[in-house]
């Protein structure tokens, strides 16, 4: 939802749409700049969130997963995962990003991605909606999550 042919963050109606905000807590800085922009969208949106911190984006899918079949209608995932000089980097982005794919997919309901994969933590900086700051990938996340929750309420409403 970055860059040119972004779409714009309308207005939807998210009132009843609970959500759990699961926060990895490395790199502090880029991880709170993500958290309050998935709050502020939160509130803007009408909807209500639980943040629920795990201790690093590799632990973002399970927790995720019990947050949503507990009875949240959507979750916002967010991590900072920055590049160093091993594969680590490798694994983690990918078991994130296709352990939160898994999840949305088994339990038929959405995850707002704020896993940001990066070369150094200035890009971190770039994106995490802090003053100077971009872009805001926490609230692009948030915003996602809710208005796909709105989508998957009002098909509901209509079978």
């Amino acid at each position: 939802m970055s860059g040119a042919g972004a779409a714009e963050r309308d207005h939807v109606d998210g009132s009843g749409i609970r959500v759990a905000i699961v926060t990895g807590q490395w790199h502090e800085t880029i991880a709170g700049g993500l958290l309050a922009g998935a709050q502020r969208e939160v509130q803007r949106l009408g909807a209500t969130a639980q943040v629920v911190p795990v201790p690093g984006s590799f632990e973002l899918p399970v927790v995720a997963k019990a947050a949503l079949e507990s009875g949240f209608d959507a979750v916002v995932a967010l991590g900072v995962i920055i590049r160093g000089g091993t594969p680590h980097f490798e694994y983690v982005s990918s078991a994130a990003t296709s352990g939160l794919t898994t999840v949305a997919i088994e339990t038929g309901k959405p995850v707002g991605f704020g896993v940001l994969t990066l070369d150094d933590e200035q890009q971190g900086l770039d994106r995490a909606g802090l003053p100077g700051s971009k872009e805001d990938k926490g609230a692009e996340a948030a915003h996602a999550a809710i208005a796909t929750a709105v989508s998957l309420r009002s098909l509901r409403q209509l079978g």
